[in-house]
């Protein structure tokens, strides 16, 4: 055998084990979540030493661009091959979506790294960051395509829609993890695009102008959005102080480090009290994370509190000044959810359950805000109440999403005014 055989054979055998470790990175990373899988995880999956691993792959930060780096490769060769073979001005976001479905495992990564990677000290924040902008290109293109070929209406900006469809498809394929069966990213995607034909605030003129008295009273604040809110802290006002700090600091660090990578320690340590005193208080880690999301909730409850629309339009339309004070006044709510509901997508996660009965749980409130709005004449017929309830929430996170990836050029409360004035417009 030559020495080139030798050293080809050697070559080969080494790109077969970093493929092997690569494969089974992405099959941990998708089952358990990345900040879950240690590179120990990793070898014994691949069937190599640690430090056969790390001979491969310097570290998990590694392993994860390149898990990543391949899933950008396929799905950017989506964008060319359906684009490639769909006729000129066609919409081919769907296409590209229903290729995604086929890739094992791109929609489970994906769907856990968007929120997981939003804080500027993940390893794959800047990768994801560099995501958006090429797949706002790419989408960009189809869009300008489309409106010189006359398949979306002329009078629609391609800049603002391409930044509120990506924000939807983001969100879309979240919640898909979360509720399979009432959420299909491809046929949601497909009748996004059908509407798009239509100029913005299209209604049909045959339909009768909006009733001057509402047609009934709006549905209760969701329960997802309500539970814990006003129930007092028990204890005595130093307990009670004590209580807020913990889960001020603990929102804190999840929101920069995950549940997964946040220790008791860490937190004991940024509220400056000892682990066993931290523990007195939250006796385990689900519990404290549990009242992290309860806190957050009643935030959000307390913040509503005062708002009394009459008619379910105006209490949709409503919905932009909240999200205007959560990203000035309140920044660390977005991130904490956004971390989280991302970090959550595993079944076996503490906060899975709560994710998806809050999906569930939003979800049904908004539809039923659009049905008697659409009662009351403010939503036109052609459009689909549990559609709009599910596009708004998945737009909405996802909005959020992009937002704590640049800060300066998403404005969520300008794109979700927007958004409703598109589908609420008033007459």
């Amino acid at each position: 055998m030559t020495t080139a055989t030798t050293t080809g054979s050697r070559q080969a055998r080494a790109a077969a084990t970093r493929q092997r470790i690569v494969d089974a990175a992405r099959e941990l990373f998708i089952s358990n979540g990345y900040r879950s899988t240690s590179l120990r995880d990793i070898a014994a999956a691949a069937s190599v030493s640690h430090p056969g691993l790390l001979g491969h792959f310097a570290s998990k930060d590694d392993l994860l661009a390149e898990v990543v780096a391949g899933f950008e490769e396929e799905n950017e060769r989506a964008f060319d091959l359906v684009g490639a073979a769909s006729d000129s001005g066609e919409l081919i976001f769907a296409d590209v979506a229903r290729r995604n479905a086929r890739t094992p495992g791109y929609l489970e990564l994906f769907a856990a790294l968007t929120g997981e990677a939003s804080a500027p000290e993940h390893p794959a924040h800047e990768r994801m960051r560099q995501r958006y902008a090429r797949l706002r290109e790419l989408s960009s293109e189809v869009l300008e395509d489309a409106a010189l070929h006359g398949t979306i209406d002329a009078g629609r900006d391609v800049s603002d829609e391409t930044t509120r469809h990506m924000a939807g498809w983001d969100g879309l394929q979240l919640i898909s993890q979360y509720l399979p069966d009432r959420v299909d990213v491809v046929q949601m995607l497909e009748e996004r695009e059908s509407l798009w034909a239509l100029p913005v605030g299209w209604r049909d003129p045959a339909q009768p102008a909006p009733a001057d008295v509402a047609a009934g009273p709006l549905p209760a604040m969701s329960a997802a959005l309500v539970e814990g809110a006003g129930d007092s802290e028990p204890g005595y006002a130093v307990g009670r102080r004590r209580r807020a700090q913990i889960l001020a600091d603990a929102m804190h660090l999840f929101s920069r480090g995950g549940y997964g990578d946040t220790s008791l320690s860490d937190i004991a340590k940024a509220v400056g009290v000892s682990k066993s005193t931290l523990l007195h208080h939250y006796p385990s880690k689900e519990l404290l994370l549990s009242a992290v999301l309860t806190e957050r909730d009643r935030a959000i409850q307390e913040r509503s509190e005062d708002e009394h629309p009459e008619r379910a339009g105006a209490a949709l339309r409503d919905l932009p000044t909240g999200a205007r004070v959560s990203a000035l006044d309140e920044p660390g709510l977005i991130e904490v959810y956004a971390v989280l509901s991302c970090e959550a997508v595993p079944a076996t996660h503490p906060a899975h359950d709560y994710f998806a009965e809050r999906f569930e749980e939003v979800i049904g409130y908004f539809a039923e805000l659009f049905r008697l709005a659409q009662v009351d004449g403010d939503l036109s017929e052609h459009r689909d109440p549990e559609h709009e309830a599910v596009w708004l929430v998945a737009m909405w996170d996802g909005l959020q999403y992009q937002w704590l990836y640049d800060r300066d050029a998403v404005d969520i409360t300008a794109h979700l005014r927007a958004h409703l004035d598109d589908v609420l417009p008033l007459r």
